[in-house]
């Protein structure tokens, strides 16, 4: 053998070495993302308990504000003094409850309810406890997100697994901006944390797939714009779906003891504590309505790289049409939001409709229908 071949031998074996090696540390990585994730799995449960003690060991003391606001003085001003009103054979004393807004109807004024801890220093330390929980689960499945994007140098969104984990870290971020921004939104941390963990659940067994690389259409720059911006849509949109569930539930309890109805001890203790209905339902229109350019855009901008990709902006595919029935749904529901006798529950319903579409578009496309989008390797 020459000492030039012996060289290039030599050469190709140490490259060889070497992409073994990066594939090793590649799978290494895939390895450690997947414990990061099961790790956040643990300390979302230990939240979710938490949250539950927050809900449990919160007082009841300040519950029933809301019935005092429908049948003895809804309207008025808080911490009032109380009005003496004289009568014939005796002295009727009315108490002002608290009220904080206006129903979306203007049929009533109810004050907003203490909170999940109901105002109660140890139900509040439990709360507390849940939210240092949530942050901590949040940055160890972020950093399991970060991981399975580094094992293969890419976005860590090529499939349905990776969209899951990626969909459910950003859902939580936003619950957390939110509550850094000084909002009161704690009230919607158990429901938020027993989604995410059946998010994760289903990630982990039914959508699980190996870290791989991508597929070609996929390679291009606008795979972090598109779908970065669809997975931020689509968390914002839960949030908003959410508290619209909540917002029927507590307009419900609201119109029950308007009509003289006793409502169940258990739908007591827990809606008395949720914001009041008017206030759900203004939280879940704002964000809806925040969101709605971004998704607006989303859709432009798959349009442009589907432009790129495919060399038309718009095929019918199944991906595509179910963006635009979101796009459509969302739209009537803003439209409906903003039009007299359209407001309150009726706007509710077609939010639900709208997030509905929003889930087959995440879901069911990309499993059960055949089309250019289906990336779902399950």
């Amino acid at each position: 053998m020459t000492l030039a071949a012996a060289t290039e031998l030599a050469a190709v074996t140490d490259l060889s070495g070497v992409t073994e090696l990066a594939a090793a540390t590649n799978e290494q990585l895939a390895k450690y993302s997947d414990v990061l994730i099961h790790s956040a799995m643990v300390v979302y449960t230990l939240a979710f308990f938490a949250y539950i003690a927050e809900w449990l060991f919160g007082s009841r003391s300040k519950v029933g504000r809301t019935a005092a606001a429908l049948t003895a003085g809804a309207g008025k001003k808080a911490d009032a003094p109380a009005i003496t009103v004289k009568q014939a054979g005796g002295t009727a004393v009315l108490e002002r409850p608290q009220v904080v807004v206006r129903s979306a109807t203007g049929a009533r004024d109810v004050p907003d309810g203490p909170g999940a801890h109901g105002g109660d220093e140890k139900g509040d330390l439990y709360g507390r406890i849940a939210v240092s929980l949530t942050v901590l689960a949040f940055l160890v499945e972020f950093a399991g997100v970060l991981a399975r994007a580094l094992s293969v140098q890419r976005a860590p969104w090529g499939n349905m697994y990776e969209f899951n984990i990626t969909f459910s870290t950003v859902a939580v971020g936003v619950y957390l901006t939110l509550l850094a921004l000084k909002k009161n939104v704690r009230w919607l941390g158990l429901i938020l944390i027993t989604t995410v963990l059946l998010d994760l659940g289903l990630a982990v067994t039914v959508l699980y797939t190996e870290s791989d690389q991508l597929v070609p259409a996929l390679h291009s720059y606008w795979l972090y714009i598109h779908v970065s911006t669809a997975i931020f849509c689509g968390a914002v949109f839960y949030v908003g779906a959410m508290t619209t569930v909540l917002y029927l539930f507590k307009d419900s309890y609201e119109n029950k003891l308007m009509s003289g109805g006793t409502p169940g001890r258990f739908a007591t203790s827990v809606l008395e504590r949720l914001p009041a209905a008017a206030s759900l339902d203004k939280f879940s229109y704002r964000v809806n309505a925040a969101v709605f350019p971004l998704w607006t855009f989303t859709i432009i901008a798959g349009a442009i790289w589907a432009g790129d990709a495919w060399g038309r902006y718009w095929g019918w595919d199944p991906k595509e049409v179910w963006s635009f029935i979101t796009w459509v749904a969302y739209a009537g529901y803003l439209h409906a939001r903003a039009t007299a006798g359209w407001k309150g529950r009726k706007a509710a319903y077609i939010a639900l409709i709208a997030f509905g579409c929003w889930l087959f578009n995440y879901y069911g496309v990309n499993i059960f229908v055949s089309g250019k989008h289906s990336y779902a390797d399950v």
